[in-house]
């Protein structure tokens, strides 16, 4: 649980339930279709994602046997800025709307009610994101980003105790 976070959040979405009861969340299904399927997180190693998801706010949409939908996370520090972060829905899950409620489900969530500043990349949901208030960046050239390829090791230290 993140410092901000004040319980549990659920709310319907049709026949599908949205919540962030991080006990519920089927990690290896979000693995699967992050690592396999969804080209921004190709082959993402379960340790990097487990760390990811445990530093933010995740959602996930639960169909009504309790199977995973759909599941998106926010990275944010709970009172200036938010990162929507790994939207997806299941292939036979879409069409339901659930990566728009999914996405609403986190603007709307009590505990980043006050966050001013959103951020989020699509290559190709630009109409799903402007119908929630998303706009391209108003002055693209003042951001800038720090890529790594992969993973840093851990710093070998040698026991230099006598």
């Amino acid at each position: 649980m993140l410092a901000f976070e004040r319980g549990i959040f659920s709310r319907p979405h049709g026949a599908y339930a949205i919540s962030t009861d991080r006990a519920r969340l089927d990690f290896p299904a979000i693995h699967r279709f992050l690592s396999e399927e969804a080209p921004w997180s190709l082959n993402i190693e379960a340790g990097l994602l487990h760390r990811a998801i445990a530093g933010s706010l995740p959602f996930a949409a639960y169909d009504a046997s309790g199977a995973l939908a759909g599941f998106c996370r926010v990275v944010t520090d709970g009172a200036c800025f938010a990162y929507l972060r790994d939207v997806f829905v299941l292939p036979h899950h879409r069409g339901q709307g659930l990566g728009r409620a999914l996405a609403r489900a986190a603007l709307e969530h009590p505990d980043l009610a006050t966050v001013r500043n959103w951020m989020l990349a699509t290559a190709d949901a630009h109409g799903v994101y402007a119908a929630l208030g998303f706009a391209p960046l108003a002055a693209p050239g003042n951001y800038m980003q720090r890529r790594r390829a992969a993973e840093p090791q851990a710093p070998h230290h040698k026991d230099t105790a006598a």
